[in-house]
């Protein structure tokens, strides 16, 4: 579909199916005609009008927009993936690291520690380690997901 108007009227538009072409020109000019004749054109041409004048009407198309959006769905899908697989990497060490952490305790008092609960603690400090810094990431990918989860409850509004 093209759009033409008149310099000197530019609120009267005249739809043409198609594209900005000779014919569709020569059609557009055919409406235009019929206008004049209806009385409908409030402008008077009377120095004549060349299917040449017709002004295209360019409507801004919403592709860039739409593509932005689109591309905002994408980051907030993958933010909320990475939220996902941040906690369940959490999730998984958790136990683990919650009773390397009560042996942590077991070296603050006096009681005696066994070999076997030393290697224990030594073994488990990997475990530590990650589980911690797992929910550090964690906990800051969440933050960063509530505005990828409004994103994406904006775009499945209907």
């Amino acid at each position: 579909m093209v759009q033409y108007t008149l310099a000197q009227s530019p609120e009267v538009i005249l739809n043409i199916s198609g594209k900005d072409s000779r014919k569709a020109r020569e059609k557009a000019m055919d409406q235009l005609v019929e206008l004049m004749d209806e009385g409908k054109l409030p402008t008077n041409l009377a120095d004549g009008f060349d299917p040449q004048q017709f002004i295209e009407v360019k409507t801004p198309e919403p592709t860039a927009d739409i593509k932005s959006q689109e591309d905002s769905i994408v980051e907030a899908v993958q933010i909320l993936n990475h939220l996902a697989t941040l906690k369940m990497k959490m999730q998984d060490s958790r136990e683990e690291a919650l009773a390397v952490r009560q042996l942590i305790d077991l070296l603050f008092t006096d009681e005696p520690i066994s070999e076997e609960q030393i290697a224990s603690l030594k073994d488990g400090f990997k475990t530590l380690k990650s589980f911690a810094q797992s929910n550090l990431k964690y906990r800051d990918a969440r933050s960063q997901a509530e505005t990828a989860r409004q994103v994406l409850d904006d775009a499945l509004k209907t």
